[in-house]
């Protein structure tokens, strides 16, 4: 007798790949591997579209994060972002500014720590359905980038001082997160249309 899977969580990449609920675990393995290594690697990717201003360059990273959250749900999501901090750590140069153990010690580390819990919060939202409008999808990156910042703004500040810490940490980047969230944002509402048009509750 085949052995009926239980519902999957209500991502939007359920809707472009969708598992049937006779699939193998391991068949559903495979592919939470591939989907959770292409949002690492498109991460790394974004790193290296950067603007260097400073000891925090301008990248487009958070856009990757953002969207591996909302795309991938809270689990897979995170994994993606937490596979890219250790394969860099482990000497996979896609940092922005390289890889590698040293990293640690980076001005920026903060940051790709605080990548691994946006992801996971951005993913949890939509998967209770916080993507269902505009406004709230809006928040919900707003949510997920704020969370970003958190260790990444106190682990810089171990290294030019909590003074400083706003305007070389944060404020450089507003516009370019505003325009990211925004794009970001607006394909949730979307995605979930299309989602809840093929999965009737």
């Amino acid at each position: 007798m085949t052995k009926i899977r239980p519902p999957q969580p209500r991502t939007l990449i359920n809707l472009f790949i969708p598992i049937p609920k006779t699939e193998s675990k391991l068949l559903t393995l495979v592919k939470d591997i591939i989907l959770i290594l292409l949002f690492t690697i498109l991460t790394g990717v974004f790193a290296k579209i950067k603007i260097e201003i400073g000891p925090v360059p301008i990248t487009f990273q958070t856009l990757a994060v953002l969207l591996s959250g909302a795309l991938l749900g809270s689990f897979k999501g995170a994994m993606s972002q937490l596979t890219y901090l250790v394969f860099g750590l482990a000497g996979i140069p896609w940092f922005s500014r390289g890889g590698g153990f040293s990293y640690l010690f980076s001005p920026t580390f903060g940051y790709i720590l605080g990548f691994v819990f946006a992801a996971f919060f951005v993913g949890f939202l939509c998967e209770k359905g916080w993507n269902k409008n505009l406004k709230r999808a809006i928040l919900i990156m707003v949510s997920g980038n704020t969370i970003l910042y958190l260790p990444g703004l106190f682990w810089l500040a171990k290294f030019i001082g909590f003074g400083k810490v706003l305007a070389v940490g944060f404020f450089p980047f507003l516009l370019g997160d505003v325009l990211k969230i925004l794009l970001a944002g607006s394909i949730l509402p979307f995605g979930y249309k299309l989602l809840k048009g093929q999965n009737k509750d």
